[in-house]
């Protein structure tokens, strides 16, 4: 029987998680046939991802009626008690995965607060409380790369917490994402604690990069003419993968390379995926596939929306082009410098803007959520 192009890229090592999660997903049957059928290993959640859920959809109704019944006071409260149990369902789905790869695959991921991005106790104290709350051995608690979220990430994975690193956008953020995960590694052999079981990813954003950097290169293109006109034009979508091709090739380094990685391997730490989110394509002259064709390689993850990972299945075509054109790439962020496009500000700017799309999508869940209870207890005579 022929593989489609979902189970062939699972083949040549790169992880399938589904970018998404929604009660129904799960209730149906819909989750354990995509576990079978797409070679779906994973699943990543976030705010947004929630609003749309519980917002867009009466899944939840009678869970909330019964929250609320029981006395759940805010819409903080009912958010959590619904996304923890999303997250409990979906992890026992993927149990059999996560055993049958000895803890690398079978995650389930579950963010902290978006507000909580420049406040480092807090983060740490969610990310326990959390952790705590689903108690399964597969879930990914996510902190976003922040200044603020270095050290949370560090302290949670000295602590034994399984850390998704989210909103990387910079290759700076990403060695420093790295060295936080050696520096627990090392900390907890140092305490004579276990590492074979601690896992992380680091999750680099993609699409979002081009979004930014042809928004500026086409400002750029109004006024520009001749050579300079067709050095901006040929930059237009090639930043994403040229970001996400320089940090796998630090990965690399990093992990199978460096010799402070291989001491902990020979006590049986596991790697740090790079993980590419962010993978659908927004620009509609692009090829619906692009981040996924282009950044296939082993020990990565990509982490599709619905539409996408159906796209993939109809047409993507499989070959391992992670480690092709490195020098390419590197040459695309010389160019960008060159044009005026500052790389710092551009991946600054993307980390702010992804922490306040997340805020401001908790913040109308927060909102909707408050409505439903309070017609739910208008019902109920209260």
């Amino acid at each position: 029987m022929t593989k489609n192009s979902l189970q062939q890229l699972h083949d040549v090592g790169q992880s399938i998680w589904l970018d998404n999660i929604r009660r129904s997903l799960i209730t149906t049957g819909t989750l354990d046939r995509m576990i079978q059928e797409d070679a779906l290993t994973g699943i990543t959640s976030n705010p947004s991802i929630f609003e749309k859920a519980i917002a867009g959809s009466s899944d939840y109704d009678e869970a909330l009626q019964k929250l609320v019944a029981i006395g759940k006071k805010s819409a903080g409260d009912l958010f959590e008690a619904l996304a923890v149990e999303d997250i409990q369902m979906a992890c026992d789905r993927l149990r059999p995965v996560y055993e049958r790869t000895h803890g690398l695959d079978g995650y389930v991921s579950i963010e902290v607060s978006p507000h909580l991005l420049h406040d480092t106790a807090a983060t740490i104290a969610e990310a326990h409380r959390l952790h705590d709350e689903v108690n399964r051995p597969n879930v990914y608690v996510k902190i976003p790369a922040s200044e603020e979220g270095m050290p949370a990430i560090e302290g949670c994975l000295t602590e034994g917490i399984s850390i998704n690193i989210t909103l990387i956008f910079s290759l700076g953020y990403y060695e420093r994402v790295a060295e936080a995960y050696l520096n627990a590694l090392e900390k907890r052999v140092a305490a004579g604690q276990s590492i074979e079981k601690l896992a992380s990813v680091a999750s680099f954003f993609v699409s979002r990069v081009d979004t930014l950097v042809d928004k500026l290169l086409e400002e750029k293109l109004k006024t520009a003419q001749g050579a300079e006109q067709e050095k901006l034009t040929s930059l237009l979508g090639k930043s994403a993968i040229a970001n996400a091709k320089l940090a796998y090739e630090k990965y690399q380094a990093v992990f199978h390379k460096g010799e402070r990685f291989a001491k902990l391997k020979s006590k049986g730490a596991m790697v740090q995926r790079c993980l590419w989110a962010s993978t659908s394509t927004k620009n509609p002259q692009y090829r619906d596939v692009l981040y996924v064709e282009e950044l296939i390689g082993p020990e990565t993850v990509n982490t599709m929306p619905d539409q996408t990972i159906a796209a993939f299945k109809d047409h993507g075509k499989v070959a391992m082009t992670l480690t092709q054109d490195v020098a390419d790439a590197h040459q695309v962020l010389r160019d960008l410098a060159a044009v005026g496009i500052s790389y710092d500000q551009v991946t600054q700017q993307l980390l702010d803007e992804g922490g306040k799309l997340f805020s401001d999508a908790f913040d109308k869940l927060m909102k909707v959520l408050e409505e439903k209870r309070e017609k739910l207890l208008t019902g109920m005579g209260r």
